[in-house]
């Protein structure tokens, strides 16, 4: 920071998302400082289909000090010339990426890691968001510093707003010519929600400086001492590579909140096998990483007594409160629509028995046709009671036709990944991915079980048999898998097979 050269700021926001009160925060701070400073604000359509962007400098040098001289600002950002992002989501700092306004010799990103997804992500078959991944390789490659957290979570927790979060961590860099009372002192200015907002600031420019880390792992600790898993976590971290801790940490602490702890330690168990295959084939861990994401998703699979678990928890029942901005004293209430069917009804009875109602129900044509529509108050006393009572049979689920049925077609996964990895880490890895066709209940899940059996037996089955090449059905599987998201009816698939089929066949003709 030069006192001749202005700090550049550059936000991007989403409509809704205070962009245009944080540049006015920002600017006004900067008066009370002393400091000379410049906005233009760029407000586009809302959400996805433009851009909504805001423009800062600041000179780090006060007006006494200038004299007669009057600094000369720009309205507008050069490229390779921004100092300081602001996003207040993920994808838009991906944007900002994208156009070139990060550099890594200059620029501090400072970014909410939540995600608001676009149209085009929800409409998606299967899991049509952004690769977050690759937005977080580009974030930590093509900028010089990195502060990256869920403001959105920090502003609900403060009982402030994102953008109050992102002035605090722009406070906190160190990149901003501003002292903290002059913020804050900005926030007073304005007027409005002041107490909220300076709880937010404060918050962000903490997190910023990293003084919350610290109190962040000593409640995860707790949390995992809560639940009896701390010695899961540590018996992961010993024996599974660096590069997956944080999915399969997580996937534990899922898991023994879904079911139990010995849940979680069958999770870690199904790993251990995964990372021992793996690691043999000379892998780093990518393919375990992969397999302990889904793993955990496939094994939390929804059932009406997760639905029940969900319904009745207090987080839910405060995130409502939230979002319709019910008060304290205020009545809320929640009315829940459910409609299961026979096959709903039959996941939470023992096997035999569910069996045995389901073959009733294929034969005499009311499979799929007969549902109960039912109306529950979950804002009332009965109806909590029922929903909390369905989700206290955590106890009974592994005795349940749906539990054994999950289970079996887990383990049958997990060995087509393992004895793939042998043949071809990309080829496990492709195996891998496919659980994400299997996702929901119902339908949805019929449908994307008929899906992977499908791809199972045209291309998993000849690979893991030898009769397809691994590179050939490395490329097949994920062309059925994108096949099979983005078409729910199957005809994509089905014309994907049938070319892989015609692949398959004319590859030993030519070698003739």
């Amino acid at each position: 920071m030069t006192p001749d050269r202005p700090v550049t700021i550059l936000i991007a926001a989403l409509g809704g998302d205070g962009g245009g009160v944080l540049c006015d925060w920002i600017v006004e701070a900067a008066h009370h400082a002393g400091l000379p400073a410049q906005a233009t604000q760029i407000p586009g359509v809302a959400q996805r289909t433009g851009a909504t962007t805001y423009y800062v400098e600041v000179l780090p040098t006060a007006r006494a000090r200038l004299g007669e001289r009057a600094p000369v600002l720009a309205l507008n950002p050069a490229m390779g010339e921004v100092d300081v992002l602001l996003a207040s989501e993920l994808v838009e700092a991906g944007r900002m990426i994208f156009n070139g306004w990060v550099t890594p010799d200059r620029t501090t990103l400072i970014s909410s890691s939540h995600r608001v997804f676009a149209i085009g992500e929800r409409v998606a078959m299967g899991d049509g968001r952004f690769d977050v991944g690759r937005l977080l390789r580009a974030v930590k490659e093509r900028s010089k510093a990195q502060i990256l957290f869920d403001m959105d979570q920090a502003a609900e927790e403060a009982g402030s707003v994102l953008n109050a979060v992102l002035l605090g961590a722009l406070a906190g860099c160190g990149r901003a010519p501003i002292p903290d009372q002059a913020f804050e002192a900005a926030i007073r200015a304005a007027g409005k929600s002041v107490d909220a907002n300076l709880a937010g600031f404060a918050f962000g420019r903490a997190h910023a400086r990293g003084e919350l880390e610290q109190a962040v792992r000593a409640h995860q600790k707790r949390q995992a001492q809560a639940r009896g898993v701390e010695d899961l976590i540590e018996r992961a971290r010993q024996a599974m590579p660096v590069a997956a801790h944080d999915v399969v940490e997580e996937g534990v602490r899922r898991l023994a909140g879904y079911q139990d702890r010995a849940y979680a330690a069958r999770y870690l168990d199904r790993l251990d096998a995964v990372w021992s295959a793996e690691n043999q084939a000379g892998g780093d861990g990518a393919l375990l990483r992969e397999t302990a994401r889904h793993l955990a998703v496939r094994m939390s699979f929804e059932d009406v007594i997760r639905v029940a678990q969900v319904k009745v928890s207090a987080e839910r029942f405060a995130r409502v409160r939230a979002e319709v901005r019910a008060k304290g004293g205020e009545p809320l209430v929640i009315t829940e629509h459910f409609k299961p069917g026979i096959e709903e009804i039959c996941a939470v009875l023992p096997p035999a028995l569910a069996r045995r109602i389901m073959a009733w129900a294929e034969r005499s044509g009311r499979l799929g046709k007969w549902y109960w529509s039912m109306h529950v108050r979950t804002s009332t006393v009965s109806g909590f009671l029922r929903l909390w009572l369905l989700s206290k049979l955590r106890w009974w689920r592994p005795r349940t036709w749906r539990f054994a049925e999950e289970q079996a077609q887990i383990d049958r996964w997990l060995q087509q990944i393992r004895h793939a990895a042998a043949l071809s880490l990309p080829l496990a890895r492709e195996i891998a991915e496919c659980a994400r066709l299997i996702k929901g209940y119902g339908d949805t899940h019929k449908r994307g079980s008929h899906n992977f059996a499908r791809i199972e037996a045209a291309v998993i089955a000849p690979a893991l048999a030898g009769t397809m090449a691994p590179p050939l059905a490395v490329d097949a599987i994920a062309s059925a898998r994108v096949a099979a998201l983005a078409d729910p009816e199957g005809e994509s698939l089905a014309r994907t097979l049938a070319e892989i089929a015609q692949r398959t066949q004319e590859v030993p003709r030519a070698a003739e």
